[in-house]
């Protein structure tokens, strides 16, 4: 399998960056900032999807699709919307082609120059909502509620695989409502939503709140977020929902007749969540041997590797596992029989650790003389010897148990790094030698904010829920603050 990761205490970074290509996940493509997916990752990808879209249509939203490009003049009718994106933005500025005249290549044909440029969707709230205007008119059009499984541009400068690519793949549900109150009601169900997902799926602990006013989705009245924590004590933002209020209604003109017959502009939400997760599915549980993935999202949750000598052998065991890989998936458990006669067992056993399959059995003569099979967990790296009678139960219980033990683990990492301050010099030794999640006071001003972030490369991440409404005074200027608010430095 090629030299091992460097470690994590070495160069976190670096241990990242070669376990996402060496496990297989993605790879840097021939496009500058894009990256190929490659089928394994890809697979973590739809396991999160399928689970994602399941939750969506339980709440009653549907899917849709959307244009890809966006014409210029959309984006600008929303004006802190486009303010927010326009640094961003791939510009589509010709439909044509051709040879050019010294025979040099091809060249654009600087004939074809369209009337009005297109954006590569960045987001697709403008065209959604020009759509919107279209699809209603009454109150029983209401509640609209449509999501887009979509791939978006933004132009990045620096880039890394799944945290930040100049495209990625992601979901944005876009709503429209008769009331304040429901769209509101709206953007809190689908934070919930995502905490669920990924705490429950992911085995990721999260921290829900919202983002200070510097820190909203453009165009939003508020934005709900939910923020993880990393091995390297930095944090990741996880998931957004937008109240989007009636800017982009008022925007695109999209009204409806209430029961009184008089006409209003509808309340509206956005929100999302991206291939982002992949980049905190690695960071939180994965370890110096490779990958550790939750059960729920393994592409692979059970390996089995034969030990043996000759094909004869080989012809052996595979009769004896047989019935074992049809009652597992019978069960619904993905398994893999890796018969390969082009690699040793060894290998194979690397090949695992290093992918995270959760759960490894090893089966040769002497097993099977035995009755037992070796079953070797990825999160603890322990193993046993397991009668064949008893296999099944075995397994089912494991891929629940590390699903539990690797979310404990990360909940107990966080609240190690949670720390409490009330002076500016203990915030910033905080950050500097143990990082993580700070709590502290903050006068509530941007002013403060940006002095914060310019001084330390720290974000305020949310301003929790479930706080302690414990008044006090600002770290840093003293003034009056209401209530704690999260630091942390970020991806």
């Amino acid at each position: 399998m090629g030299k091992k990761l460097t470690k994590r205490s070495e160069d976190y970074s670096k241990w990242y960056n070669e376990l996402v290509v060496k496990a297989d996940l993605a790879e840097n493509s021939g496009v500058r900032g894009c990256m190929v997916i490659k089928p394994y990752g890809f697979a973590i990808w739809e396991k999160m999807q399928a689970g994602l879209d399941k939750m969506f249509k339980e709440t009653g939203h549907e899917n849709a699709y959307f244009p890809l490009f966006i014409p210029k003049s959309y984006l600008s009718k929303e004006a802190s919307h486009v303010e927010g994106f326009a640094k961003e933005c791939a510009v589509v500025t010709h439909y044509r082609l051709k040879n050019a005249e010294d025979g040099s290549g091809i060249i654009v044909d600087p004939d074809a120059k369209l009337e009005e440029e297109l954006i590569v969707r960045p987001t697709s709230e403008t065209i959604i909502w020009d759509t919107y205007r279209k699809w209603i008119q009454s109150y029983r059009d209401l509640p609209l509620l449509i999501n887009q499984w979509a791939n978006v541009v933004r132009w990045e400068m620096r880039t890394r695989l799944f945290l930040r690519t100049a495209e990625f793949l992601w979901q944005e549900g876009h709503t429209a409502h008769a009331t304040k109150k429901e769209a509101v009601e709206e953007a809190e169900q689908m934070m919930n939503v995502y905490a669920e997902f990924v705490e429950e799926h992911m085995a990721v602990p999260v921290i829900k709140g919202v983002k200070t006013a510097s820190e909203r989705f453009a165009g939003a009245i508020e934005t709900y977020c939910i923020e993880a924590l990393m091995q390297d004590g930095k944090a990741l933002q996880a998931g957004t929902s937008h109240f989007l209020g009636q800017n982009f209604a008022k925007a695109f003109d999209v009204k409806f007749a209430n029961k009184e017959g008089k006409q209003e502009h509808v309340w509206a939400t956005s929100w999302g969540v991206s291939t982002r997760l992949m980049g905190a599915l690695v960071m939180t549980h994965s370890d110096d041997n490779g990958l550790v993935l939750p059960p729920k999202l393994a592409p692979i949750q059970v390996v089995i590797v034969p030990i043996y000598k000759g094909m004869e052998q080989l012809d052996v065991i595979s009769e004896r596992v047989q019935p074992l890989v049809k009652e597992l998936r019978a069960k619904g458990i993905s398994v893999k029989f890796d018969n390969r006669d082009t690699h040793k067992p060894g290998f194979k056993f690397n090949e695992y650790e290093l992918k995270g399959v959760p759960v490894r059995l090893a089966i040769g003569q002497r097993d099977m003389e035995n009755g037992t099979y070796e079953v070797a967990r990825r999160d603890t790296l322990e193993k046993e010897s397991v009668p064949m009678d008893g296999i099944v139960a075995k397994i089912e219980f494991l891929l629940k148990d590390i699903q539990k033990n690797i979310y404990d683990k990360a909940l107990g990492f966080r609240a190690k790094h949670m720390t409490k301050v009330d002076s500016y010099d203990e915030f910033k030794e905080i950050l500097e030698e143990k990082g993580g999640f700070v709590s502290a006071h903050w006068d509530g001003t941007a002013e403060t904010e940006e002095k914060i972030k310019d001084e330390t490369k720290a974000t305020i991440r949310c301003i929790p829920f479930n706080t302690d409404n414990d008044g006090g005074k600002c770290m840093v200027t003293g003034k009056p603050s209401a209530k704690r608010v999260l630091f942390a430095k970020a991806y």
